[in-house]
């Protein structure tokens, strides 16, 4: 049985009382949990270092905080429970029938994920600073505040081609919902749902999984659709800066685990990118 970091991390904290914490072999970069010990480019002895991130949490919780957020701050500005806007205009709700449906869409994607954090998703054992978390937080629920603000402001304008535009993007936006609730339900099947994938994901008879064929993080493709479609509907720029930022960060992520799909499965289909079809 080879003896893996987070193996050895955890024999070491249960003998020392030492505080769950990353792992070095030097004082450059950490180790992740899944490097055998054995493989490491050192000699017959090495000097490990533990580096205490403080109060941590587990990525249930982390989940769990930065959606719950961005659900309840919406809800506060499409009801206008805050006197943020002109005096005049502080009770004041939009006429506009994108602006509620926004707020429907908006709710029901965290709604969705909050739900899926609850009963689809398999977390790894592992944690997050506390610090990190209130970085992501502060991300989430910030932009949420932002865009809402914008969106249900008693001055806001509608989209520049009326309900074309806004059923539309409703049609795309609730086909991507599906999709990426599909996606996650596949890889819950599969146990590499946030853990070590066991096998290479494919499609299933559910044609929402068929992405599989060509992109190896199917969930971020949708994840991206969702955001964007959302910033058509609403034609605000904070959405569209959401989206922008959501797509670079979530193409990193793919890109490395497409990366680890390839290095683990000598047999992982050529044809797969990693977020974008025969792209990227």
């Amino acid at each position: 049985h080879l003896l893996t970091t987070d193996n050895f991390r955890t024999k070491l904290t249960s003998n020392t009382k030492l505080p769950m914490s990353s792992l070095h072999a030097d004082l450059s970069s950490s180790l992740k949990d899944d490097e055998v010990l054995e493989n490491l480019p050192v000699g017959t002895t090495v000097t490990m270092f533990f580096h205490d991130l403080g109060p941590q949490l587990g990525w249930t919780m982390v989940f769990l905080a930065e959606c719950i957020g961005p659900l309840f701050i919406y809800l506060f500005f499409y009801l206008h429970l805050l006197n943020i806007y002109e005096q005049k205009d502080d009770y004041t709700s939009n006429p506009c029938s994108v602006v509620t449906l926004a707020c429907v869409c908006h709710c029901f994607h965290y709604f969705r994920r909050l739900l899926e954090t609850v009963f689809i998703h398999r977390f790894s054992d592992g944690t997050l600073p506390l610090q990190i978390i209130m970085r992501n937080c502060l991300y989430y629920w910030g932009f949420s505040a932002w865009l809402a603000y914008y969106i249900n402001h008693p001055l806001y304008t509608p989209p520049s081609y009326g309900n074309l535009q806004i059923y539309s993007a409703l049609v795309l936006f609730m086909l991507c919902e599906a999709g990426n609730f599909s996606i996650h339900l596949a890889l819950n099947n599969l146990g590499c749902n946030g853990l070590r994938p066991k096998r290479i994901p494919y499609p299933t008879r559910n044609p929402f999984t068929w992405l599989f064929f060509f992109v190896s993080c199917p969930n971020y493709t949708y994840e991206v659709g969702t955001w964007l479609s959302f910033s058509i509907m609403t034609q605000c720029v904070p959405v569209a800066l959401f989206t922008l930022l959501g797509f670079i960060q979530m193409t990193i992520w793919a890109r490395g685990k497409h990366k680890m799909y390839t290095r683990e499965f000598t047999d992982y289909p050529e044809l797969r990118s990693a977020i974008i079809p025969l792209f990227l």
